[in-house]
């Protein structure tokens, strides 16, 4: 961590705090939900057994506590195209959710029918927040195709926003973390499958082949 990077974020604070109307929005404290989700296509003729077991090791790299299952396949022969991950509120329409929404804390989980390998991960990250995470691994005709989602609450503003900007300076960012759990997975697929990984969709949108770096320990 170089100093030069602890002023700069700290002048720029500084800078923030100098008029009134910055005063204001600054020390308003303010919680927002973030949510990620990449899909790959992971081309490899490696079993189904040695890919599932290289993504939860990628996974195990970042992550707290995991769940992971792998269901009976409903199929004799892969199919020609691949699953996909959905969202659901499984609380929709009820008090919670209303509650939840207002507070910005979202009750969404991704479901994963069809897939050959399912995991539910945690990862605790800075202010007490959660980062939860599921990957979802389904197999078809030319391969497989990776779905990550990732949600987690993040705290902004308030008179502890310095504190935070200097954590994130030294540890990375919360969407820095998530970024690296969903990278880590792929790596580890290619590591061990030699398997050719293509990113297809996400949110936000992902830019080059960061899964083709050198590693970068955050």
């Amino acid at each position: 961590m170089k100093k030069s990077k602890v002023i700069g974020l700290i002048l720029s604070a500084s800078a923030m705090l100098s008029g009134c109307g910055s005063v204001n929005n600054a020390l308003a404290e303010k919680s927002t939900t973030v949510e990620y989700y990449r899909i790959f296509n992971v081309e490899t003729n490696s079993n189904r057994s040695a890919v599932i077991k290289a993504a939860s090791n990628g996974l195990g790299r970042n992550i707290n506590s995991a769940n992971e299952s792998t269901p009976i396949p409903n199929f004799s022969t892969p199919p020609e195209q691949s699953g996909r991950f959905h969202l659901v509120n499984p609380f929709a329409g009820s008090n919670m959710a209303s509650l939840a929404a207002a507070n910005g804390v979202s009750l969404k989980i991704a479901t994963c029918d069809g897939a050959v390998w399912v995991a539910q991960a945690t990862r605790e990250i800075q202010d007490s927040s959660t980062l939860k995470l599921t990957s979802c691994l389904w197999q078809y005709k030319n391969g497989y195709h990776l779905d990550v989602y990732a949600s987690f609450n993040k705290q902004t503003g308030g008179l502890m926003q310095i504190s935070r900007s200097l954590s994130d300076a030294m540890v990375g960012t919360s969407e820095e973390w998530t970024e690296k759990t969903f990278l880590d997975i792929v790596r580890e697929i290619r590591k061990e499958t030699g398997a050719k990984i293509t990113y297809l969709e996400g949110y936000p949108e992902m830019h080059g082949t960061p899964w083709l770096d050198t590693e970068k320990n955050i």
